[in-house]
């Protein structure tokens, strides 16, 4: 078994057919169905079935998916980590949204000028999404809140906390104040979907106090969340960095939540799935202002070098 022939392996099944993984890899069909029957002939087994104008992984071939992952991704470690002193190739790093808006602008930028030799690769989702994203090897790591069950990270990740987020509930500009459940005059919340750690607080606070929202409206983005609340669809929690980010914000009203502790965003990644890359954006997040610019003066110097 060689890298090339897992590489086509994941791509196949990641690309659900021969023809797309050979457009992504860009290798002619031909080659990759070879290079796919020589590895089942390595491994004396069928890899795939096809079924109609679908190729359908066996239970072989769904045991060699795991470890294909993982011999790839110790690979890409491996030449990350011979490359100490310089940060280089591809680095992909999920992140919620509202991270995404509010913290990672500026801190991107100086990554970038201080590693450019790294091509840094960025997806949002929700905690819950980004954390089976690094679980999978799909991301190499993710910033996500501090998820509500412990057990969510386990002993499969290791993580740092970065940022600290104070939540807030957002309503209509005539609501009443609100200092417990009981004051909320709007019985809809609006919220990302489940797997959002954010909404996991919030309805947990809910329960807390014998209070379910009649209705959860899910939505994409805090722009569109915020839009809802000042129209009086219903009321919304964010963390209060996301407010700084609203060119209007007359037409609503910020609510303290000081029974919802300020949760910490965290840094997470695969025990042991590290690079040189990743250690650099690990020390950009948890730089402090006075360490910010010796590092941009040694990144200086080893670009010089």
């Amino acid at each position: 078994m060689d890298l090339a022939a897992l590489t086509i392996f994941r791509a196949v099944v990641r690309e659900n057919g021969v023809t797309r993984a050979a457009a992504k890899l860009n290798r002619v069909q031909s080659n990759v169905t070879t290079r796919i029957k020589q590895l089942e002939e390595q491994l004396g087994t069928d890899l795939f079935i096809r079924d109609g104008r679908r190729l359908v992984l066996t239970p072989a071939g769904e045991t060699l998916l795991p470890y294909a992952e993982r011999l790839l991704a110790l690979a890409d470690e491996a030449r990350h980590a011979v490359r100490e002193d310089r940060p280089s190739g591809r680095l992909r790093l999920g992140t919620m949204e509202s991270v995404a808006a509010t913290r990672l602008p500026g801190l991107l930028a100086r990554y970038h000028t201080q590693w450019p030799d790294v091509a840094l690769e960025l997806e949002t989702g929700t905690t819950g999404k980004l954390i089976e994203r690094v679980r999978e090897f799909e991301v190499d790591a993710a910033l996500v809140a501090e998820p509500l069950d412990p057990a969510a990270l386990g002993e499969l990740f290791e993580t740092v906390p970065v940022f600290t987020e104070e939540l807030v509930m957002l309503t209509p500009r005539e609501h009443r104040q609100i200092r417990e459940v009981r004051d909320i005059a709007l019985s809809t919340l609006v919220a990302f979907e489940l797997g959002c750690a954010y909404r996991a607080y919030i309805e947990k606070w809910y329960l807390e106090h014998g209070v379910r929202p009649a209705r959860v409206l899910e939505l994409g983005s805090y722009h569109a969340i915020v839009a809802c609340v000042a129209a009086g669809a219903g009321v919304a929690v964010a963390p209060r960095s996301v407010l700084d980010l609203l060119a209007d914000s007359s037409n609503i009203a910020v609510h303290p939540l000081p029974e919802i502790e300020p949760i910490e965003t965290l840094l997470v990644w695969r025990r042991g799935h590290f690079s040189s890359a990743l250690n650099a954006l690990k020390k950009t997040l948890t730089a402090k202002d006075g360490e910010v610019e010796s590092t941009a003066v040694a990144a200086a110097s080893a670009t010089a070098a």
